[in-house]
């Protein structure tokens, strides 16, 4: 690591970030030599991203805190193909409102991560629909497509392994690759990008998209890729019981999130402070060696840290305070995930499965009728023993709120209306 020049390559494989790098050596050299150009792309397939997308945003951040120019490309274009990658069926087709409203929602989480303007290392929000759009099609086949072998397209995991399970591959699907490769070049035209970084799930199609450009532009271009991630126990990253752990406080609250960084499992807490904040490395050796219950106070940091660059340092202090009167004061928090319920609808008692689902403890009412099943689920502190089971104004104490709960660590307040 300390053999690299430049302070991206240092950065962040100290920090394992890196997976698989094009020509590692030749990138650095370029690198200690002035601002340079990465991208990464995103596509648009809901109003949010989640903690899926969380390291692929810090690789952009690291890129312009070290001094170069990233590129947060909205894949308004790409978006309406599906990516294949790890999938075994095909993606349902958004319609372009659809995907213009999803965009308008992610761009709110870039602004948190990097700074934009039109400075030398500002960062630049682009969309692939913008050149995507206007191609026409024989002249896409005469000009991009000659370049892309259909024998090296079939060994692209993206496609191989849908193929391999005897799932369906549209011609549409297949095309992704070559419209994702299609960007580099035009980011390269455009912008000089000479980096596309992404999931070493897209090491391929990244490749592909450098070795266009060098048969359409003579383009020096290069490929980095991140880890794809589990926790320790091999659950995904960014999927909880209730769903995904959306980056959008729209989607999930600031407390949620802080929660979800909070449960973090021991063995993870040093590889996390590694990839998803920017404490330094001696900071996190020194949490991640804490024992016993010391390691609590690593998660707390953890998950502050996180929030704090997600949502902004007083939305993270708050959802630290709110957990720390919630379980360490047995009171209620005033900013617990709320929901308002009509008092007349509460009056005559909600099916307690519906009301878990309505508060957010659980991503359906399917998912609130299985946690109540398995004991999960309290009202007041108090075991709800049927899916049925009414809750109502009775229920509700002096403050004028009811609290439910979903496991340990998870609380919501019902106020009638």
């Amino acid at each position: 690591m300390s053999t690299f020049k430049s302070e991206f390559m240092r950065t962040v494989h100290a920090r394992g970030m890196v997976h698989q790098c094009s020509d590692a050596e030749r990138l650095d050299e370029l690198l200690a030599t002035g601002p340079r150009v990465a991208y990464i792309g995103f596509d648009c397939t809901a109003d949010s991203l989640h903690v899926g997308h969380l390291l692929q945003i810090m690789l952009l951040r690291w890129w312009q805190k070290t001094g170069h120019k990233p590129i947060a490309l909205m894949g308004g274009g790409t978006t309406k193909i599906g990516d294949p990658s790890g999938r075994d069926e095909t993606r349902q087709l958004l319609t372009d409102e659809q995907i213009v409203a999803n965009m308008a929602s992610i761009k709110g989480t870039f602004a948190n991560y990097l700074t934009f303007g039109d400075g030398a290392t500002d960062a630049v929000m682009a969309n692939n629909a913008d050149w995507l759009d206007t191609l026409l099609y024989i002249p896409l086949l005469r000009d991009v497509g000659r370049h892309f072998s259909v024998n090296r397209m079939l060994t692209m995991d993206s496609v191989r392994l849908r193929l391999e399970r005897d799932q369906p591959l549209t011609f549409l699907e297949f095309n992704y690759m070559i419209l994702q490769s299609y960007d580099f070049v035009e980011l390269w035209k455009r912008h000089l990008c000479m980096v596309q970084m992404g999931g070493s799930d897209q090491w391929g199609n990244i490749v592909m998209g450098a070795d266009l450009g060098r048969r359409m532009a003579g383009a020096e271009l290069f490929a980095l890729t991140s880890p794809l991630l589990a926790t320790s126990s091999g659950a995904k990253m960014g999927k909880t019981a209730a769903g995904a752990v959306w980056l959008n406080g729209s989607r999930l609250s600031t407390y949620d999130f802080w929660q979800y960084w909070r449960n973090t499992e021991d063995a993870d807490v040093g590889r996390f402070l590694r990839l998803f904040t920017e404490l330094p490395l001696e900071e996190v050796a020194r949490l991640e060696a804490l024992g016993g219950a010391e390691i609590n106070e690593a998660k707390k940091i953890l998950a502050t840290e996180v929030t704090g660059l997600c949502h902004g340092k007083v939305a993270a202090a708050q959802a630290a305070e709110t957990a720390r009167q919630t379980f360490e004061q047995g009171t209620l928090a005033a900013d617990l995930p709320t929901v308002e319920i009509a008092r007349a609808r509460l009056q005559a008692g909600v099916p307690a499965f519906e009301l878990f689902a309505e508060a957010g403890l659980a991503d359906s009412k399917g998912e609130a009728r299985r946690l109540i099943k398995g004991g999960g689920a309290r009202v007041n502190d108090a075991a709800v023993t049927s899916e049925t089971q009414p809750v109502s104004l009775t229920d509700t104490g002096a403050d004028g709120r009811i609290k439910l709960s979903a496991g340990k660590k998870r609380h919501a307040l019902v106020r009638a209306v």
